[in-house]
């Protein structure tokens, strides 16, 4: 069963999500033409869940 993860980091098979899919590709084109970017957001906004499925791109 899925609940809200409010402490740490999401799995989509625990825990309900948002599809960040686009701004993972957005992130990943600036960092492939080697620009600067900032994700300046409050808490529980995702921040954490992007540079780990990042991460996970770059590997492919």
């Amino acid at each position: 069963m899925r609940h809200f993860n409010v402490t740490g980091l999401c799995t989509p098979d625990k825990d309900y999500m948002v599809d960040i899919s686009d701004k993972i590709q957005k992130i990943r084109g600036m960092v492939d033409m080697e620009e600067y970017f900032t994700i300046n957001r409050a808490r529980q906004y995702g921040k954490t869940k992007a540079f780990v499925s990042h991460q996970h791109l770059r590997k492919i």
